[in-house]
């Protein structure tokens, strides 16, 4: 075999390898310890644009591989084009106000570990977010308290804030929040608990959110439908909107659930797991609608202020009619699928009704937005056909 050959098979293996090498084990130097993550990226990752970077936290005692199982983005990153981090605390727990553990500073290596996945990767620092099971959504609050700055969103499941997270809350802009947590939690009660360590009733929580991003207090609330039966719980999803600066506070409260990662490829020990939703899918739509950089424009409304319309029926069987209070003119019309992909798109609509035939055959939850006279609209609805 001559030299050039040799050539060309080194370097389609070497290629091929790094393909397939999308998840690498690093650590860094934070504070005088070292401290470790794992970091996924996706295939379709390329140096010359810039993509959201997601951090993901595991609970108290487990780890970052677990989390990288249980709580999976890896699926929606090769499609939506982000890198995933997931960090691994000290003693296996994330040091919540210096509650947990020896008082590692936790916020600091975050930090250093956001400059550091950015000298390796070219990230965009305006979409940075967090998200976290247990422990790890106690700690995603944290970050939204303690290092704003650097956070677009946040989202916890089965997470919460302590009092002593409460008093010392300080974000630096409006903070989109989601809350993905079951009224039947034994580890960490929907109720709160009492105590050194006390957690926040999650209702409670979910108000201190509203108030802290002006949202609109009255949620819009949706029943998620009980597709899968077997799970022996439901959804009922709450949407505050109307917040400053574009802010909204979303709650997924799983009914007969348990302390579980809903959607998760394997159920967890603590409970029921939903079936109904995907948690990650959830969480990436809710974080895809939000930039550091765009948290300065002007506030989205919800449909119900200055521009009502209805949608129905919902859920739907891929036909729906939308029907508004007033005569549009020239406004644009788009629907996204839950990875932020549009399916659908009409420029320079007119009137106040609508038939509308979704053009793909598949079941889930859509995102119609509105853009007329230079605000921005958007709700939810459901096909199941």
């Amino acid at each position: 075999m001559n030299k050039f050959l040799l050539l060309i098979l080194f370097v389609s293996c070497t290629q091929s390898s790094l393909i397939a090498q999308t998840t690498l084990s690093k650590t860094i130097i934070s504070n005088g310890v070292t401290r470790s993550y794992r970091i996924y990226i996706p295939a379709i990752y390329n140096s010359s644009n810039a993509v959201p970077l997601v951090f993901n936290f595991h609970g108290y005692g487990s780890n970052n591989l677990q989390q990288e199982a249980h709580g999976d983005f890896r699926p929606i990153a090769d499609t939506a084009n982000f890198i995933i981090v997931h960090p691994q605390g000290l003693s296996n727990a994330w040091n919540n106000f210096g509650l947990i553990g020896s008082s590692p500073d936790d916020i600091g290596f975050i930090s250093n570990l956001i400059d550091t996945v950015k000298s390796l990767y070219n990230i965009n620092l305006n979409r940075v977010y967090s998200t976290g099971l247990s422990n790890g959504g106690f700690m995603s609050y944290d970050l939204a308290c303690l290092l704003s700055s650097r956070f677009a969103a946040i989202a916890s499941v089965a997470g919460s804030m302590t009092a002593i997270h409460l008093n010392a809350c300080n974000p630096l802009h409006p903070l989109p929040v989601m809350q993905v947590h079951a009224n039947t939690d034994a580890v960490v009660s929907y109720t709160g608990t009492s105590g050194i360590i006390a957690s926040t009733h999650i209702d409670s929580l979910v108000k201190y959110w509203v108030l802290k991003n002006n949202c609109n207090p009255i949620p819009n609330i949706i029943n998620i439908p009980d597709i899968v039966t077997t799970d022996n719980c439901n959804v009922e999803h709450y949407i505050y909107s109307g917040g400053d600066k574009g802010s909204t506070v979303e709650l997924y409260k799983i009914i007969n659930g348990g302390h579980t990662w809903p959607g998760a490829a394997f159920a967890g020990s603590s409970g029921n797991t939903n079936m109904d939703i995907n948690a990650s899918k959830e969480i990436w739509r809710f974080f895809s609608q939000y930039s550091l950089d765009n948290l300065g424009a002007p506030a989205s409304v919800q449909s119900t202020e200055l521009l009502s319309f209805n949608i129905f029926p919902n859920p739907n069987q891929g036909h729906f009619n939308l029907q508004f209070n007033e005569e549009l003119f020239e406004a644009n019309l788009t629907i996204r699928n839950i990875y932020g992909n549009i399916v659908s798109h009409k420029n320079n609509i007119s009137g106040k009704n609508f038939n509308i035939d979704m053009p793909s055959n598949k079941n889930g939850i859509y995102f119609l937005e509105l853009n007329h006279n230079k605000q921005i609209y958007r709700t939810k609805f459901i096909t199941i056909k």
